[in-house]
């Protein structure tokens, strides 16, 4: 009875990506976003430039291809969301797609906070205020206000659910199919334009040689890590999208032409603002800091610093816009899935619910920084806590549970199955091996790196 149910739901109910270029589109829009532009490249030149990024793609190409591949091969066999795909797969294990569903639930909200900051920053530099932006203490000025990042994180949150309310095919597809070229576009145009800075070389060679006395296990868990905020994993969100997915579509391939939009990102993101900073500070490799520090009071310095550099800031603040936006629609779309798939509610109530919800989160988040900043639980403020909890801690268990129920509970052969319906699965043999044996083992690493690193045991 219940499968009936979810086969009804699927049939009946369930909208899908128009075909190939729709879907791949869509799920690089997810991948491609903050984690690509604002987390690769400091990530990279901290852990030995080159010898990351040999190592970044290496594990692209096998431990993401797989977790990717098993993902979305899931969300198609079942033709449902996380919760109903564990479900329909073994009522056992429903509890790991409540848990992949807690995920986005816990990121969507600071995630738009952050994508109201970078409204203001890109309203700032395309009305001339590239000089106020510049300024060592306009940030901290900024979000420490009590009321203008909430208007900000508000036009950002309801562009988001706008685009969702349209539906699959008219808001999801059409948006991706408009910002992602147009992502690539800008990126090109402001990498080409650092590397003609002055001394940019100095910058470009410390990204792409490789150094190999910083490589080490930390070198392989930090890219590793890098993978999950990357690509989308272990959130239900590639289960989302490969519900909405055709029969007809090949996922292998799919999912390459999608790592080659992430990676190929996130490799023009560090070749756009390493060199940029390297110029500024003269290669001091600490004006690479993480966190808002790099986005926010960095690259403005940098920026004002450069001959036209407010157009290129502003062109900059732009494609991050698009990166941002096309993420926070996915992660709203899963949770809208969700409670679609299991509720059975209307769009149009789905999407007011989580965006209500995510508005009430969204201002602790805000919150945090301005009103109650001497209020932080575990010594994190709002922020930093829902981001240690959802990739530090949720993403590598989801991960992991899901690497153990398809090697030993459904069987490998189950999602090959699903790919070998539109032609050969090329890369069988390798999926099998490192989703039972590799990628079990390298996320537990992850699990343990991410959360001593998060309380600060470890310090990269």
């Amino acid at each position: 009875m219940e499968n009936e149910q979810l086969n009804t739901v699927q049939s009946n109910e369930r909208n899908s990506f128009t075909g190939k270029i729709g879907f791949v589109l869509a799920a690089a829009g997810s991948a491609v976003g903050l984690g690509n532009i604002w987390r690769f490249p400091y990530i990279a030149a901290q852990h030995g430039g080159g010898i990351f990024l040999l190592v970044y793609i290496a594990l692209a190409l096998t431990f993401g291809f797989a977790l990717m591949t098993a993902e979305i091969a899931l969300g198609r066999k079942t033709g449902v969301s996380a919760i109903g795909a564990f479900r329909k797969l073994d009522k056992r294990f429903t509890f790991i797609g409540y848990l992949a569903a807690i995920v986005p639930i816990i990121i969507l909200p600071y995630y738009c906070v952050i994508g109201g900051w970078i409204l203001k920053y890109l309203t700032t530099f395309v009305t001339g205020g590239i000089a106020d932006a510049a300024t060592d203490g306009f940030f901290g000025a900024f979000i420490t206000q009590p009321v203008e990042p909430i208007v900000w994180f508000l036009i950002f949150i309801g562009l988001t659910a706008l685009v969702v309310l349209l539906g699959v095919n008219k808001g999801v597809e059409r948006v991706s199919k408009i910002m992602m070229p147009l992502l690539v576009l800008l990126t090109l145009i402001v990498g080409v334009y650092t590397l003609f800075l002055p001394n940019a070389m100095d910058g470009v060679l410390y990204y792409l040689t490789p150094n190999f006395e910083k490589f080490s296990f930390t070198t392989v868990l930090a890219a590793m890590g890098q993978l999950f905020y990357s690509m989308s994993l272990a959130m239900g969100i590639m289960i989302t999208y490969g519900s909405y997915m055709k029969k007809d579509v090949h996922i292998e391939t799919s999912v390459h032409q999608i790592e080659i939009f992430d990676t190929g990102i996130a490799f023009l993101s560090g070749l756009m603002i390493i060199p940029a900073v390297f110029v500024f500070s003269g290669g001091d490799q600490s004006a690479l800091g993480k966190g808002p520090s790099l986005m926010f009071v960095t690259l403005p310095q940098v920026f004002e610093s450069m001959t036209g550099g407010a157009i290129i800031g502003a062109i900059f603040f732009i494609l991050v816009f698009f990166a941002a936006l096309t993420s926070s629609i996915s992660l709203m779309e899963t949770v809208v899935s969700f409670l679609e798939d299991k509720f059975k509610w209307k769009r149009k109530v789905v999407c007011l619910v989580v965006l209500a919800g995510s508005i009430l989160l969204g201002l602790l988040s805000l919150f945090g920084y301005s009103i109650w900043s001497e209020v932080t639980v575990f010594g994190f403020q709002f922020l930093d806590f829902f981001d240690f909890i959802s990739n530090s801690v949720l993403m590598p268990i989801v991960a992991l549970l899901t690497c153990i129920f398809i090697g030993y509970i459904i069987k490998p052969s189950a999602v090959a199955e699903e790919v070998e319906i539109t032609g050969k699965f090329k890369a069988k043999k390798m999926f099998y091996v490192v989703i039972k044996y590799v990628a079990p083992i390298f996320i537990v690493g992850i699990l343990i790196f991410s959360v001593l690193e998060g309380v600060g045991v470890i310090v990269v």
